[in-house]
């Protein structure tokens, strides 16, 4: 009896024992299967770089407009688009709205014209927008009054109120 439940035992540890081969090397194929499968191929597209026109406003000379971009290419979807723009309405409009400097800070003021001026480099020109290297704006100097050091116009005040001491 003994032998017979020990044979059984075997014969069911033999059967698990290649049931889980048999999983395994299922599941073996199966990612076989799956690295052998050729990968997408990434479609090349022979559009060219959009090329932008510059702002135009809807009325007027400055605020919301439009611009136009174009490509190249046989198999482009787009080849023409627009696009919604924006040109500033402000002292910066005289260099393009699509021309962008870094500015110094303003000079100090010309007495003979009332005026300051500083530079400014190009740091970035949008849109492929022909655009200025250096540009130099002047603006009014304002208030043409001499400043008075703080430390001077203190001590005078210091004497001031000793000689109304003297006085009393």
């Amino acid at each position: 009896m003994q032998s017979q439940q020990y044979l059984q035992q075997r014969r069911k540890f033999a059967a698990v024992f290649l049931a889980f081969i048999f999983i395994l090397a299922a599941v073996g194929t199966a990612e076989a299967g799956k690295k052998e499968k050729p990968e997408k191929k990434v479609k090349k597209s022979d559009c060219g770089e959009w090329q932008w026109s510059v702002c135009v406003p809807t009325s007027g000379d400055c605020g919301l407009g439009t611009r136009e971009g174009t490509r190249t290419g046989a198999e482009c979807k787009q080849t023409m688009k627009t696009q919604r723009c924006k040109i500033p309405c402000n002292w910066k409009k005289q260099f393009g709205a699509e021309c962008k400097y870094q500015f110094q800070a303003w000079g100090e003021c010309d007495l003979n014209t009332a005026l300051k001026t500083r530079t400014g480099s190009l740091k970035r020109a949008l849109h492929n927008a022909d655009c200025q290297k250096t540009v130099t704006i002047s603006k009014p100097c304002g208030k043409l009054t001499k400043p008075k050091p703080q430390a001077e116009s203190k001590k005078k005040k210091k004497e001031g109120k000793k000689q109304e001491k003297m006085l009393d």
